[in-house]
């Protein structure tokens, strides 16, 4: 089991939900694993993204097997992780038993 699935709910005290626009908070004091039940098998794309670049069309075209395709991040920066097409963390990639892997190093507060 990772540290992530371990996390409790004091650690995300302050974190906002997004219900739909409505803005409510969880209140992390108040909120037990039993309340969210309902939502444990609910699916969600989680995306990690380690940099962006802007490429023609031809020029993706010409890519092939060994190409470099260089990104607007540098070795050692902070990569951002997303839920559903929203950022909430920055991390860092790791090396899990000859996989990738990501440990968030920061939780990203939801707009107010």
């Amino acid at each position: 089991m990772s540290d992530t699935e371990n996390m409790d709910w004091q650690e995300l005290e302050g974190t906002s939900a997004d219900d739909g626009g409505a803005g409510a908070d969880i209140d992390a004091e108040n909120v037990n694993t039993g309340d969210l039940e309902a939502v444990f098998d609910v699916p969600v794309k989680v995306s990690a993204v380690l940099g962006k670049t802007n490429l023609a069309v031809s020029k993706l075209l010409r890519l092939g097997p060994g190409a470099v395709v260089e990104l607007d991040r540098k070795v050692g920066e902070a990569i951002d992780i997303y839920v559903n097409n929203r950022l909430v963390a920055r991390g860092e990639v790791v090396l899990v038993d000859e996989k990738l892997g990501i440990t968030m190093t920061e939780i990203i507060k939801g707009e107010e």
